[in-house]
Formats: structure tokens, sequence, C-alpha cells
């Protein structure tokens, strides 16, 4: 199973409806970040079967789009803390800001609502177990929640896609979480002269590391947090490595592992 992020580009199709909105009705967000992931997951699946045709691999790729279960009360909806989009000029910041959109460090911010549960954990479960590659919440997953009249209703917010691919991981029965990003480790002190990477984390180590601030409230945080769920809940081990050193981390030899006990 695999599961990508979309913040850059559902960040960029906001603003092409923003943009666009004196001529075409604009879509929600949670609309948008369905569409992402349908048609990047298209691309990553057409990818993955000429891989697999020219490896003479016979295995099937299928993208699905899964709806993120949230809390409608849940707090992180009152503040704005994902980045989403890319860099923008300082004249598109300003403009933001005086609608009201929360920015930091150049990029907008959306709400991000803490996923608990997929909605179609059962048919992502059923379609990896018979031997089919699943790319499924993409993006996060457009984020709903259960109105008591209406059913499902989709959510303006986007969910933190390694926490939905711990749930996702969980529900399969999977042993092995890789979060791939653009940092090679987790790291004490990242971002100082006395960086030094984390090879291997104990549960205890790394509840003990969240516990405190080294980590802040950037990316590698909720990272670490998916990584320590999966285990918890009976993954084999989680591992955050760089996208280059994939296959390297799942070996042991790169990256940052995450195991119940020493290994």
């Amino acid at each position: 199973m695999l599961v990508h992020g979309n913040g850059p580009q559902v960040g960029d199709e906001l603003a092409r409806n923003e943009i666009a909105g004196d001529q075409v009705e604009p879509l929600p967000l949670g609309v948008l970040v369905a569409g992402t992931a349908g048609w990047m997951g298209y691309m990553i699946q057409q990818s993955l079967q000429n891989a697999l045709a020219r490896a003479g691999v016979p295995r099937s790729v299928v993208t699905l789009i899964t709806q993120t279960l949230c809390d409608a009360d849940d707090p992180n909806l009152r503040t704005p803390s994902k980045p989403i989009g890319h860099v923008l000029d300082t004249v598109r910041q300003a403009r933001l800001v005086a609608r009201g959109i929360a920015v930091k460090d150049g990029r907008r911010l959306a709400p991000s609502p803490k996923p608990i549960g997929i909605i179609e954990r059962e048919m992502v479960r059923d379609l990896a177990r018979t031997g089919h590659i699943v790319i499924a919440g993409g993006g996060g997953g457009p984020p709903v929640y259960r109105d008591p009249k209406l059913g499902l209703e989709g959510i303006d917010a986007v969910a933190d896609k390694d926490r939905v691919a711990a749930i996702l991981g969980r529900e399969i029965e999977a042993q092995v979480l890789l979060i791939l990003t653009n940092v090679d480790a987790v790291y004490h002190g990242f971002g100082t002269s006395r960086q030094e990477p984390i090879r291997r984390l104990t549960l205890a180590l790394a509840d003990h590391l969240l516990a405190g601030k080294e980590l802040g409230t950037g990316s590698m945080r909720p990272k670490v947090e998916a990584a320590a769920d999966f285990v918890r809940t009976g993954g084999e081990r989680a591992i955050i490595a760089e996208l280059a050193q994939g296959l390297a981390a799942l070996q042991g030899e790169a990256g940052t592992t995450i195991t119940k006990e020493h290994a």
C-alpha cells in the first residue's frame, strides 16, 4: 500500500480556484484534496504499472479515493497549522492575511484535524490481501465527519498523510511503515551545529522525544508520532528516511528505525 502527500499541489489548486473565482464557482478545500488524490494517484499508478511491466512483475495497481474520518469538534479546526501550496511572494501573502487567512514562513496554513479512522478501510484491506498495490489516503484523504442527520459530510481542511498511513497500515496488518521525506533521519538538535542523526529509537525513547520540545511543531513531529503509533498498535517497525534512501532504510542501513524494544 502507498500513501502520498499533496501539500504543494492542493495549495496550488486552491490558488487556481481563487484566481478563477469570478469566472467559475470555487470548490471547497476538501473537494480539492480529493481531486489531487485522484490525479496524483493516476500519475503514480501509471508509473508503477510501467515499472512493473518492464520488470516482468505481474502485479496490478489501483488508486482509491479514501475519506478520512475526523471529529467535527476537533480544536485543530479552529487553529490553521498545516502549510499548503508553495512559498508566496510578499504581495500575495499580504492579500491572504488581509482576508484573515493564516500564513507562516511564506505559505498559507489550513486546519488539520486529527484523523481517527478511514471510511474505506475494509476495501483497502481486501485489495491489499488479494495482492493488489493500493494507492490510498492521497494527501491524507479528504477529511469528513458524521452528521447525525446527513451522514458523512466534508470538512474544509487537510489531514496529516503520515498519521493516515499509520492507521491504514494497522488496518491491513502491515509489518513495516516506511515514511519517506526530504530529511535523511530524525535528528537531535536539528538545524544546529551540534545536530546528530538518530538511527535507532525504541517506542519508549520515541515517546520521550515527543514529550519534549526538541521536535518543535514542524513536519518531523507528526512523522515520529505516526511511526510510534504504528509500532504501538502492532507494527513490527517504522522507518523515517530520505526518499532516495528508501531501500537502504528498509535494510536498516539508513534513516531512523523505531521498534518496541532494542533490535
